[in-house]
């Protein structure tokens, strides 16, 4: 099985601890895909859109398309980052382009210091 940047798979994330998202459902996968040798990805689940997401700026709108086959639209956890063993993956869902892939990257950078800035090379 391999698994990509960009790609959007459904992923078994229990068992979980305290506020830890839950359940079996849609994780961007983040981590470039050359970096590490473990059996792992780093991710961000993905859950229903909830008007009140617009108000933190951890939640990523994120609406369905033909490429990322999500069914409704959702909201990306940047907050919520996980790395986790490939065990987990249960099947690609679609994928999201690179313009929002560098958001996302630049809002997780965000949630480590709201001093950083992702650049472009």
């Amino acid at each position: 099985m391999t698994i990509k940047q960009s790609e959007i798979w459904l992923v078994n994330l229990n068992p979980t601890i305290g506020t830890e998202i839950s359940k079996t459902r849609p994780c961007l996968v983040i981590g470039d895909d050359t970096i590490g040798k473990l059996k792992s990805k780093t991710v961000l689940p993905i859950t229903g859109w909830n008007e009140m997401y617009s108000r933190v700026p951890w939640m990523i709108r994120c609406e369905p398309t033909p490429n990322n086959h999500l069914t409704k639209e959702s909201a990306i956890d940047a907050f919520q980052i996980r790395n986790l063993s490939t065990k987990r993956f249960i099947k690609k869902i679609g994928m999201i382009d690179s313009e929002l892939l560098f958001l996302v990257h630049s809002i997780v950078a965000q949630t480590l210091s709201v001093r950083y800035r992702l650049v472009v090379e």
